[in-house]
């Protein structure tokens, strides 16, 4: 399993709606398991992602987490893309 943690310029509702495209089926093909406008999850494979989101305290950013097992190496891609 591996953990993520990033700050991204975009919004909370942005990085749900890049991760749904990334990873869901017209991405890598994970069912979505829950989603809302904090949070994403999918599951496929054997495997799960789980994204969490949240306005940075500075109020500038949004603050990131990602959470992977059997996904590590989509995750980190994703990761990289929302820099």
């Amino acid at each position: 399993m591996i953990r993520y943690g990033a700050k991204t310029r975009l919004a909370p509702e942005g990085v749900v709606a890049k991760a749904r495209k990334h990873f869901g089926p017209e991405g890598i093909g994970l069912k979505i398991t829950n989603e809302g406008s904090c949070c994403i999850s999918f599951e496929g494979s054997g495997g799960f992602v789980k994204i969490d989101v949240a306005i940075s305290d500075d109020g500038k950013s949004t603050d990131v987490d990602l959470q992977a097992r059997e996904w590590e190496y989509e995750a980190g891609r994703f990761m990289k893309s929302i820099r």
